[in-house]
């Protein structure tokens, strides 16, 4: 495993900055207009074939490895862009060809789904949304972005920022959760990561906002489903995030998968053109996702691969990923007025332009040695490490169990994620490897004292989709100064998938009773979230309830673990379990960061980005719900359960700390204000404990009556505020008509007159509370 010890990360930037080669500088880069010069120049020249050649994206070998079929097309002119082919080694022969073989020496664009980290793995999307700081999003995506760009990446498949209300829908782990003004800052905050102010940078790239769009309404939460949702939530919920993407310069969309109310998005003319393109001005390019095209007869839109091509670059879909219907039926389609020269000829312009914004035709090569020292680079395992800690959500602290004491005589590390290696690396993980992350156990071993006993020992084995082995075999341990391990008194005995697992629930049970506190790692392996990993149970897969039960029947104090891509419903845990730690899948650096949390170097201040319901049967669970004519209250007749409450189990934006704060003494800047102004809300926030600490404060609105039901909350503001002991400070937040506004029955977005309420709290429930008015002008 690559050493982890951060010596010296400035030192390490320095080095990394000083092989960056030249950046392109104004007076090579090309005017606005120069690029649109150069755009029309090369489309003079081009042939019919070449530009649908520029319109064809190929993927690579899983491997890094272009095809072979490459070389040829790129030297014919047949191919702009591939996927999934990386190393600078790879993507310079493939960009020779291109620029000396080619006829137009028009270059490649090489593209990867870089969606949390390219070789540093930082947390899984939706575990960096807790963190509840842009900032960190920001940094984790530049970050990407300059080991990607160093490795020939310049174009990246991120940010996801659908939203996502249904947890059973694996893909939940790729966003920013169910809101979408938290969504909309994350989106900013990445896309302005990834491309910084000029892609053309050496260590920046475009980056690409998917899946267009409502992708996350997928209908029981299943991958690729069906989704109908009007045009006011469309509007509302799941178009804000790429309406900040585009505002943040984003260079490309994708099109989704979905049915959108009975139009596939990747031949949606609406979205694609109608809103992207007419409403928001995006002069970007839009790829399609894998195969949608050809997906479009499976959608029954298309009866032949022709109709599919024509339905989906009539639409909006300029590049089109995997399946070859636009080369291989253009020229007929063409021929019979199907689609028009000038439909083609956009696409093409589109996709110029942004290889000329990313100073492709000045800058095309990588440089090996600036790939070497930008992969796993010091100051990046540095940043991992501390964004993943500040990622960790601090679900429940009874009788003050952490943060844990470094000086513990024994500490029993149990779990089938205790020291797993894999499953911290989440789902699409670009370039990462499990040799360079750091597990659970070897973090723990890093951070104890050299006299502390560590007893190891899985307790449940658990497969790829949660199926369990139990094991007969006595607990491991190990020695964190170095030594060896313990190996155990008993044959090999193979998991209901075919891996070792040489330990045993009882084993696991006797280190608990042993150990002065057990951390027990649970949750769900890497590939029971992401993209086609739908569940229908969001409990604890397999025996792992079992194994906490077992080991909280011991008596000895105990803290929970949770490494998981998508909110779990662990009722159990929640009532009987002394504490519990959300650290998502934390990444390359998951083991260190984790130990800094449970021992109180890091004091934990993120807030879930997502609900957390008690069953499956409450999903979508989402706190910006309407409050229908009827309210859950005691009464029979009201909208609630039999069998459970109406409420979450973990409400959004809920998280604690190893300290306390108190909010007080709200106070608005005016008691009304007319619809085109503007107020300040105010509040102050004290740390009254004894550690220093963050506190993520959340302003919601909600108008109470209008002409359209409005949610019962929304959230409209937030900032993350680290305090010392006693430190006290005024947080302000400012309300417009951005955040004061909705969509009418007609579409048009304004701001009516009425009361509204103001809640400021440390979760969307509860908090203090203000009103003010909106008048007439």
């Amino acid at each position: 495993m690559r050493s982890a010890k951060l010596t010296s990360p400035l030192l390490a930037v320095v080095l990394f900055v000083s092989l960056l080669p030249a950046a392109v500088t104004k007076a090579q880069r090309l005017r606005p207009a120069d690029v649109e010069e150069k755009i029309e120049a090369l489309l003079r020249q081009m042939t019919l074939a070449e530009k649908l050649g520029q319109l064809q994206m190929l993927d690579g070998e899983a491997n890094g490895n272009f095809r072979p079929e490459h070389r040829d097309l790129i030297r014919q002119g047949l191919l702009g862009s591939t996927l999934n082919v990386r190393g600078v080694a790879r993507t310079n022969e493939l960009q020779r060809i291109a620029l000396k073989e080619s006829r137009l020496k028009i270059p490649a664009l090489f593209a990867f789904d870089v969606i949390h980290g390219y070789r540093t793995i930082f947390p899984v999307p939706l575990g960096e949304a807790s963190s509840w700081d842009p900032a960190a999003a920001e940094r984790s995506a530049s970050i990407a972005a300059a080991e990607s760009a160093a490795s020939g990446v310049r174009w990246t498949f991120a940010p996801m920022v659908d939203i996502a209300r249904d947890a059973r829908w694996g893909r939940i782990i790729e966003g920013a959760g169910e809101d979408p003004y938290l969504g909309s800052v994350m989106a900013r905050a990445r896309v302005r990561g990834f491309q910084g102010a000029d892609y053309s940078q050496p260590d920046k790239v475009v980056a690409c906002a998917k899946h267009w769009v409502a992708y996350g309404a997928a209908e029981a939460g299943r991958d690729y489903n069906t989704t109908d949702i009007s045009e006011g939530v469309l509007r509302e919920v799941y178009l804000p995030p790429f309406k900040a993407a585009v505002d943040a310069g984003v260079g490309t969309f994708m099109s989704a998968f979905n049915d959108l109310n009975g139009v596939p998005t990747s031949a949606n003319p609406f979205t694609l053109t109608k809103i992207l393109r007419g409403e928001w001005k995006f002069d970007g390019f839009v790829v399609s996702d894998y195969e949608s095209v050809k997906e479009l007869m499976n959608h029954g839109l298309a009866g032949t691969e022709a109709e599919a091509a024509r339905a989906a670059l009539n639409a909006g879909v300029d590049m089109e990923m995997v399946s070859r219907f636009y080369k291989q039926h253009g020229p007929q389609l063409l021929q019979e007025n199907k689609i028009s020269q000038t439909t083609i000829d956009e696409a093409v312009r589109r996709i110029l332009r942004i290889k000329l914004r990313l100073g492709l035709f000045e800058q095309p090569y990588g440089d090996e040695t600036r790939e070497r020292a930008a992969l796993l680079n010091p100051a990046h395992l540095a940043a991992a490490r501390q964004i993943a800690a500040r990622s960790m959500v601090l679900l429940k602290n009874e009788r003050d169990v952490l943060p844990l004491n470094k000086n513990a005589r024994v500490i029993a590390v149990i779990g089938p994620f205790a020291d797993d290696n894999k499953a911290p690396l989440g789902s699409w993980t670009g370039d990462g490897r499990t040799e360079d992350t750091i597990s659970l156990l070897a973090g723990i071993k890093a951070k104890v004292s050299p006299q502390t006993r560590i007893l190891h020992a899985k307790g449940v084995a658990l497969g790829d989709r949660g199926v369990t082995g139990n094991f007969d075999a006595p607990p491991v341990e190990t020695s964190n100064a170095g030594g060896t391990n313990v190996a155990p008194n008993t044959d090999a005995a193979r998991s209901a998938i075919g891996t070792l697992a040489p330990d045993s629930f009882a084993a696991a049970v006797n280190a608990a009773r042993e150990a002065d506190v057990t951390l027990i790692a649970v949750g769900e392996t890497a590939e029971m979230s992401g993209e086609a990993a739908s569940r229908t149970s969001l409990d604890l897969p397999g025996r792992q309830l079992e194994l906490i039960q077992a080991i909280h029947a011991t008596g000895k104090p105990y803290a929970v673990v949770l490494m998981n891509g998508r909110p779990l419903t662990i009722n159990w845990l929640a009532e009987n379990s002394p504490a519990i730690l959300e650290t998502w899948f934390a990444g390359t650096q998951a083991g260190h960061a984790i130990a800094d949390v449970l021992f109180g170097d890091v004091n934990p201040g993120g807030k879930l980005p997502v609900t957390f319901p008690r069953t499956v049967g409450q999903a979508p669970l989402y706190y910006n719900h309407k409050s229908t004519g009827r309210p859950p209250t005691d009464q029979k007749y009201t909208s609630k359960y039999l069998d459970v409450p109406v409420t979450p189990l973990y409400p959004f934006g809920y998280g604690l700390s190893y300290t306390q704060f108190r909010l007080s003494n709200l106070q608005l800047s005016a008691p009304s204000i007319r619809p085109d102004a503007r107020m300040t809300v105010s509040v102050e926030l004290e740390n009254t404990g004894r550690r220093a600490g963050d506190e993520v404060v959340q302003l919601y609105v909600r108008d109470m009556v209008a002409s359209v039901t409005r949610p019962v909350r929304e959230l409209k503001g937030f900032e993350r505020v680290t305090l010392q002991p006693g430190e006290r400070r005024r947080i302000t937040f400012t309300l417009g008509p951005e955040q004061l506004g909705f969509y009418d029955r007609e579409m048009r977005f304004i701001v009516e007159p009425g009361t509204f309420t103001v809640f400021v709290g440390s979760s969307s429930v509860g908090g203090l509370e203000a009103k003010f008015e909106v008048i007439e002008k």
